[in-house]
This record gives structure tokens, C-alpha cells and sequence, in this order.
């Protein structure tokens, strides 16, 4: 993957803005951009969907396809999370084997949705032992101006909402010709959303553009979701070498909540 270069006007200029609470799109330090959620957006999927957060925009989409249980969990079926960063998307992806990013992207959704318990893995068994579904969710970003992690997760979100559960012949096969009405086994309410604030100089931001992440010195994420109205932790991952101070993390602590709660009922108004 490249790495666009910020000049340091722009970096300084903007360290400016942030100290004094402002941003070039008009926004609070902690507010997100506009968010759109669409539903169904590839027929060969049990579940799909296409989240816009300002221009950032990401398909999720899940599919299943019986196989053999973990070896440590034979009584699961199996999460398997993938992404493409592909060059379309931004011109700091490039073709060829997948970079960190690439590979940090699919991991920050697994862990903060297979630690949350979203997804009731013990109702994906077909048959004890023997035979489970393996969900397959594949991320595809269709542009990425900034904020790909967050926007991905609410996309991996609505393709699990709307997921369903393939239809078995009584010899046990896939028919995936039947539309099956039967849901994905999934803990109500629960939506693990991830929030990474971005650092430059002693100010913290989310949902940044494309150019102000370029210019931030540090992030990290975090997946966040709520069980019987208790706020869980469900990942962190830090990026970049900028440290954040203990202020720094309490302060991301008090603003959590309330920021989780606010995205959460923006895409409550879409499932």
C-alpha cells in the first residue's frame, strides 16, 4: 500500500483548526458525516449491503456454505471475515499481495463482532460434530475517503441484519435457489460498531476525511456494543508510533457512550 504525502502547510493548518474545535466541513471534533445504509445490493449473497459515511463508501457482503467445525469448537459454526483494498477504491491501494491495512481491516471486524457475541455460533451447528455453516463475510470498499474501518463495520452490521440462513434439501445439501426466510441466529440489539479517534498534536477526532487522516498522527480503534444496556468493549488496535496520554484515553472513555449511542440509532433507522 502507498502513502499519500501531506505537506506540512496542510498538517500545520489543520493541527490549528482542530485546537480551536473546528473542522474544514463545518463538523465538531466528534461528529460523524451523513450515513446511508442500503440492503440487498448482490443477488448471490444470503445478506448484503452498501454503507456511505460522507464519500466513504463500503459493501459487506455474507455468505454461507456448510463445513467442518474448529477443531476447538466443535460445537460453532465458523466466522471467516476477508477484504479487498482495491486500487478503485483509493490511490494508496495497489494491486498484488494485501498490505497491513489489508489485512488489519478484516481482523478489526472479526474480533469486535466475534467477541461481542453478535452471532449466536452454537445455532449454526447442522449436524453435532460433524457439520457447521461457515459465515463468510467479504468487504469490498468502493471509495475510500477516510474512515474506512468505521464505515466497514456498519456495513458488515447490515449484511449480517439482513443475512439469511440457505434453505437444506433432505439430503442435507445447500439449495441456494430457495429463499429461505429463516434469519441469521443473532443476539437482538447487539451491534458492534467501531470508533477509531485519530490524534494530531493534542487533539482528538473522528470520522476524519481523507485528508485529515493522512495528516493525523496516531489512531486507534475501538469496537464497541451494548448488551441489557452495559457499554462492552469488544476490541482496541493502536496504528502509528504518536502515543496517547491517559487524558487522552479518558477522555475517548466519557465520549464513547454517547457517540455509540448516536450512531447506533442512525443505523437502527435502516434495519
Amino acid at each position: 500500500m502507498s502513502s499519500m504525502i501531506t505537506s506540512n502547510l496542510t498538517r500545520e493548518t489543520l493541527r490549528k483548526m482542530f485546537a480551536a474545535g473546528k473542522r474544514f466541513d463545518g463538523r465538531g471534533l466528534l461528529d460523524h458525516r451523513h450515513v446511508e445504509v442500503s440492503f440487498n445490493v448482490s443477488n448471490k449473497a444470503e445478506g448484503s449491503a452498501r454503507v456511505k459515511v460522507g464519500k466513504t463508501e463500503v459493501i459487506a457482503g455474507v455468505k454461507m456454505v456448510p463445513g467442518t467445525p474448529y477443531p476447538d469448537s466443535m460445537e460453532k459454526g465458523n466466522l471467516i471475515v476477508s477484504g479487498d483494498l482495491l486500487p478503485l477504491a483509493s490511490p494508496r491501494f495497489e494491486s498484488g499481495p494485501p498490505g497491513f491495512e489489508a489485512i488489519e481491516l478484516p481482523r478489526l471486524m472479526d474480533r469486535a463482532i466475534r467477541e461481542s457475541g453478535m452471532i449466536d455460533l452454537k445455532k449454526l451447528v447442522i449436524e453435532e460434530g460433524k457439520k457447521v455453516w461457515n459465515v463468510y463475510i467479504d468487504v469490498y470498499p468502493i471509495n475510500d475517503d477516510g474512515g474506512l474501518i468505521d464505515a466497514a463495520s456498519l456495513a458488515c452490521i447490515a449484511a449480517l441484519r439482513s443475512a439469511k440462513v440457505p434453505a437444506l434439501d433432505k439430503d442435507g445439501n445447500v439449495d441456494y435457489d430457495e429463499k429461505s426466510t429463516k434469519h441469521m441466529p443473532l443476539a437482538e440489539g447487539v451491534n458492534p460498531i467501531s470508533f477509531s479517534f485519530f490524534k494530531l498534536g493534542g487533539s482528538l477526532i473522528l470520522d476524519p476525511t481523507r485528508e485529515e487522516e493522512e495528516a493525523c498522527e496516531s489512531r486507534v480503534t475501538w469496537g464497541i456494543s451494548k448488551w441489557n444496556g452495559q457499554y462492552m468493549i469488544n476490541s482496541c488496535q493502536k496504528s502509528a508510533e504518536a502515543i496517547f496520554s491517559q487524558a487522552e484515553i479518558n477522555a475517548m472513555m466519557d465520549s464513547l457512550p454517547k457517540k455509540f449511542d448516536e450512531l447506533n440509532e442512525k443505523l437502527k433507522k435502516f434495519l
